[in-house]
């Protein structure tokens, strides 16, 4: 898929039917098409590859090729079957125009054209419109967060508030699933942070005069400064998924210990009346009880009377 779009009221529309790619300001290419890889190409820009994208190599990911900067970063998005995952997209910005590449779908780049004319930055220059693509995706990586955030609430608060019953330790279980899906949700978010703050920072070494003349470095660093903030709230939202780890761990520990303690605990009351039925069912033949008529009843009695005394024991020491 290929949407091109051109400036427009200082916000950007899409290119006009017909019109030439080359008037593009901004060209996004989604899972793209061979056709689509060469028109772009027929402007004088090498298309990166998913496997190229894919290196982890920082030559690989930052470099720039003539007057074209080429920046790769690592985005949460969708896959096209519905699956979140961390993938890469490579940003291309000349003095013409901005080229994005991906193959998942970062939510980003839907939202920030309809938005493009509330950005702080103007949409004349590419690069103005990579710094409001940029701010895009930093608001939307501060979303993710304070998404994870009120859903590691609810999940802590229900760690602790799950209803005893025999289906307490598979809720337990469900918790802990959720717990985990947050704590990758989180990572994915701090992976986009680590990747954006670097690809900035290539920019603001790469930028021409005419860049720093209009003021972008100013941009740069406040979008930095915003992303060290995500970076910081990230690592704290982490240490809260181990803390409500920890605590679902502990509680289906308990859960567990409890269920034990019954099994050893009935285990042990029936241990004497077995010592008493093993004693009378020795094959001797001497044994007087067995020639008595109340041997069978003084046998019972005596199994039932030990099983009370050790549950009474029980009771008293307060191990029930």
């Amino acid at each position: 898929m290929l949407k091109a779009y051109i400036s427009h009221n200082g916000g950007l529309a899409p290119l006009p039917e017909g019109a030439p790619l080359a008037a593009a300001l901004w060209i996004d290419l989604y899972r793209p098409m061979p056709a689509q890889v060469a028109a772009v190409t027929a402007l004088g820009v090498d298309v990166p590859t998913l496997d190229d994208m894919e290196e982890i190599e920082i030559s690989n990911r930052l470099y720039r090729e003539g007057a074209l900067d080429y920046m790769t970063i690592v985005l949460p998005g969708l896959t096209p079957d519905g699956a979140q995952i961390a993938g890469p997209v490579c940003l291309i910005l000349g003095p013409a125009r901005l080229i994005s590449v991906r193959h998942h779908a970062p939510r980003s780049f839907d939202t920030y054209p309809a938005r493009a004319d509330k950005s702080a930055n103007s949409c004349d220059v590419a690069a103005e419109v990579f710094l409001g693509l940029m701010a895009e995706i930093v608001g939307r990586q501060a979303d993710l967060l304070e998404t994870s955030g009120k859903a590691l609430d609810a999940v802590s608060a229900a760690v602790f508030t799950v209803p005893s019953g025999r289906h307490k330790s598979h809720a337990l279980g469900q918790i802990l699933a959720r717990i985990g899906a947050e704590g990758e949700a989180i990572g994915r978010v701090r992976l986009a942070c680590l990747s954006l703050e670097r690809a900035l920072s290539f920019h603001a070494q790469a930028k021409d005069d005419g860049a720093a003349a209009k003021g972008f470095g100013q941009s740069v660093n406040s979008l930095t400064k915003d992303i060290q903030s995500l970076e910081v709230h990230a690592d704290h939202l982490s240490g809260r998924v181990a803390l409500a780890s920890d605590a679902a761990l502990g509680m289906i520990n308990l859960e567990q210990n409890a269920t034990v303690r019954i099994v050893s605990v009935v285990a042990v009351l029936f241990l004497p009346p077995t010592l008493i039925a093993s004693i009378y069912g020795m094959n001797f033949h001497v044994m007087p009880e067995l020639a008595l008529s109340w041997g069978y009843p003084a046998a019972l009695v005596g199994m039932v009377a030990s099983a009370v005394l050790t549950f009474a024991f029980f009771r008293w020491k307060n191990w029930l």
